[in-house]
């Protein structure tokens, strides 16, 4: 009697977990279904301002603010995102000698031109913490010396054209009204509710969290061994277009970096010095643009959406060498903390669009000047 009824409730077991399995599998169909034909082009070429978008972007900045007061270090205020630099090191820039006409656009006008820059490389997050944990890594790289108007009208003497990237093709939120639930979700410390705003399930986010964490990688073995992207769109002459910056071994001398001790808080920095400053070995990325083609979906609004390579493929524009250099130090690194990189400084052929570009604008700006009149005399 007892091994009917243990076989009869195995087999309701098993029938029902058929069903869910099966339930799943039309519901995954049904949403990829879904997805496709909801996200198929063509799309808009310019942008489109959603209503109540300037009023969202004055509370991200007292968000912002408020993460800066709470991961500061003693007396010293630190950046809302990316806060723990590997180091910043000087690099050359070097337009492509034979680049077709089409994309001769900006800094890249000219080509065989070389630009000196300025280049950061960090960890994501807001507060500084090991590199051995799960986090983005990020890519600032400044040319200066750059001629024409910029675009901030109250920048004019920095002359400088700035590319900001990180480790991800594409980001965890669509546009600025998600971006401005996510990030108070979190300075509140419920990161759980970054996603699941509410218990509407229409109001999760289940694709943005599979992208954040995704996006939140093991690190490399080296800052040097990263692709970094753009994310957002910006102009590229009269076209629209995403950056992105990966290795090129093969335009340096052939290097093999050795075993770095991952444990040790600060590995990727010890890596970047053994390479540059210990070992004095060069190191190559190639700079690529991705223009957008108008009829595929590749939309400017919606940073969550990777532009796919099988609809438009990155072509490159420039090599970038980062010579052998010391710069680990205590007054380079205290330049390298008090350095600002913003996508709007820079000119009008390469403007930041889309939203989350207009919202860096606005936050990077009150940010920076927040920081910096925070920080000491001394600090600065």
């Amino acid at each position: 009697m007892l091994a009917r009824l243990w076989l009869r409730l195995g087999a309701f077991l098993g029938k029902t977990l058929l069903w869910l399995v099966g339930l799943g599998l039309l519901g995954w169909l049904l949403s990829t279904l879904w997805f496709a034909w909801h996200h198929s082009g063509p799309v808009p070429t310019e942008e489109q301002i959603p209503p109540g978008e300037a009023a969202m972007t004055q509370g991200i900045i007292q968000t912002a603010v408020r993460i800066v007061d709470q991961h500061r270090e003693g007396t010293r205020y630190l950046r809302d995102a990316h806060a723990k630099a590997h180091g910043c090191v000087k690099a050359e820039v070097r337009v492509l000698p034979d680049l077709e006409p089409a994309l001769r656009q900006g800094v890249f006008a000219e080509p065989g031109k070389t630009w000196q820059a300025m280049m950061r490389l960090s960890n994501g997050n807001a507060y500084p913490q090991f590199d051995s944990i799960r986090d983005a890594r990020g890519m600032a790289i400044k040319l200066l010396d750059v001629p024409g108007k910029q675009l901030l009208a109250d920048q004019q003497a920095r002359t400088e054209q700035d590319f900001v990237m990180f480790s991800h093709p594409n980001f965890f939120v669509s546009d600025v009204a998600e971006y401005a639930q996510n990030v108070g979700a979190q300075a509140d410390g419920k990161k759980a509710m970054a996603f699941f705003p509410s218990l509407d399930p229409r109001s999760w986010q289940v694709r943005h969290l599979f992208i954040a964490l995704a996006t939140l990688a093991p690190a490399p073995a080296s800052p040097t061994e990263a692709t970094y992207f753009s994310v957002s769109p910006y102009k590229f002459g009269s076209a629209n277009a995403k950056f992105r910056v990966a290795p090129d071994p093969q335009s340096c001398p052939e290097y093999s970096l050795p075993k770095q001790n991952q444990d040790l808080p600060n590995f990727l920095r010890s890596a970047l010095s053994q390479q540059l400053s210990t070992d004095r070995i060069d190191a190559c990325f190639v700079l690529q643009i991705q223009r957008q083609n108008p009829q595929k979906y590749m939309p400017i609004e919606d940073t969550s959406i990777e532009w796919k390579e099988s609809d438009a493929p990155y072509e490159s524009v420039a090599k970038i060498r980062i010579p052998a250099q010391d710069f680990d130090t205590p007054a380079l690194n205290l330049a390298c903390d008090n350095q600002s990189f913003n996508p709007w400084f820079g000119v009008e052929e390469h403007r930041p669009i889309g939203g989350i570009n207009r919202l860096r604008k606005a936050v990077y700006e009150a940010v920076s000047d927040y920081r910096h009149s925070r920080n000491t005399p001394s600090d600065r």
